[in-house]
């Protein structure tokens, strides 16, 4: 059997370390703990579903200079072996009496000047992968070394995409829209959604997804009351319209829009607000530049929808993306992130149909130095119909 190595070269993943340790240097920081599987990921090329399990932490230190080192449960250690990093330290786990806490903090000791700072994503969009209680023993250890955040250190870098991860990135939205081309084969009148939505991951898997990590939607007459609800055993009915939306996975990355669907013939509401919303989303594929803030975009949407006629539904319009489903920015009225070429970004217009019915449309995009380039195929500008 083949064993499958590292989704790039290594000459990807220093670019990455190099970009970190440069942004690390601007910052004070003397090394940078990483603890989640994106940022794992990203700097090693260590790719696995086993994050499932969180019976084991898994550390990466990236020191000032030089290459990282995993401080990783032994089960990992052939994989890591794979990639690109040659100094790999590991133990026995899970080890209720010292789960890789002594093995890290002798790492970060022999990397860490005394007086140094240890760089730690803590902002939002981050997590501590990891035991608190590990971690507040970790602190102890290290002292007089102190723990800082490095939450703009890490997403300075990781918010710009590479070539390589934006092909990643197209190939999987190539993949979702075979996926997303078949839903006529598996959504009819009479079929509950629940059904659907297992079709639809089927659809995705054969059509080249390692695996789907996330699949929502909703349907109801004339829209449907939000997008996050699990399916249930109730049968789509002529009037309905459908959502499907995938984060779908091939080689580490996502991608993440949905398509909107009537079954039978479209009512007058339900075209008219999708309508808007191809229409918002046109501006945004015309208009959007680097330099631009998160908030613009928010404002660039909501005033395009209001200009159709249309109410612009509460909460963001669009997002980052890219080693996981959401990534920053957020398209809200306070985000001030600046928009700068080669962010992939999801555009994310939605609208209110009635009362407790909603449309939303999503489309993916890299950002370049003239605007927008699609990465999913664009969706059609009238609303589809599934002959009931």
């Amino acid at each position: 059997m083949t064993e499958r190595g590292p989704v790039f070269g290594a000459a990807e993943y220093r670019r990455r370390a190099a970009a970190l340790q440069a942004e690390m240097a601007a910052a004070g920081l003397d090394a940078l703990l990483l603890t989640t599987a994106p940022d794992v990921f990203y700097v090693t090329g260590f790719l696995t579903r086993f994050w499932e399990s969180p019976a084991r932490p898994w550390f990466v230190v990236l020191p000032a200079s030089g290459d990282p080192v995993a401080v990783i449960p032994a089960i990992g250690a052939a994989l890591m072996r794979r990639t690109w990093l040659s100094d790999i330290r590991i133990w026995e786990a899970p080890d209720p009496e010292d789960d890789g806490v002594g093995l890290l903090s002798g790492t970060l000791c022999d990397l860490v000047p005394a007086r140094g700072r240890v760089g730690l994503p803590m902002g939002p969009e981050t997590h501590l992968r990891m035991p608190l209680a590990d971690y507040a023993r970790l602190a102890e250890r290290i002292a007089p070394r102190r723990i800082a955040d490095a939450t703009a250190a890490v997403q300075r870098v990781r918010e710009i995409k590479s070539e390589v991860e934006v092909a990643a990135i197209r190939e999987i939205c190539a993949i979702a829209g075979a996926a997303f081309d078949r839903v006529p084969e598996i959504a009819r009148a009479g079929t509950p959604l629940e059904r659907v939505f297992r079709g639809f991951q089927a659809a995705l898997l054969e059509a080249g997804a390692d695996w789907v990590s996330y699949v929502a939607g909703g349907a109801g007459p004339g829209g449907y009351g939000d997008v996050i609800s699990p399916a249930g055993p109730e049968p789509l009915a002529p009037g309905d319209v459908l959502m499907l939306d995938t984060g779908a996975v091939r080689g580490g990355y996502f991608c993440d829009f949905d398509r909107n669907f009537a079954i039978g013939p479209a009512p007058d509401a339900a075209r008219r607000a999708h309508a808007a919303l191809y229409a918002a989303t046109e501006t945004a594929l015309a208009e959007l530049r680097p330099g631009m803030l998160a908030r613009d975009a928010h404002r660039l949407l909501s005033e395009a929808l209001s200009a159709q006629g249309a109410t612009p539904g509460g909460g963001r319009l669009g997002h980052g993306l890219g080693l996981a489903l959401t990534e920053w920015p957020s398209f809200t009225p306070k985000d001030a992130t600046e928009l700068r070429a080669g962010m992939v970004l999801a555009i994310e217009p939605g609208v209110q149909v009635a009362p407790g019915r909603i449309l939303v449309h999503e489309e993916n995009i890299v950002l370049r130095a003239d605007g927008p380039e699609l990465l999913s195929p664009r969706a059609p500008a009238a609303l589809p119909e599934i002959a009931p």
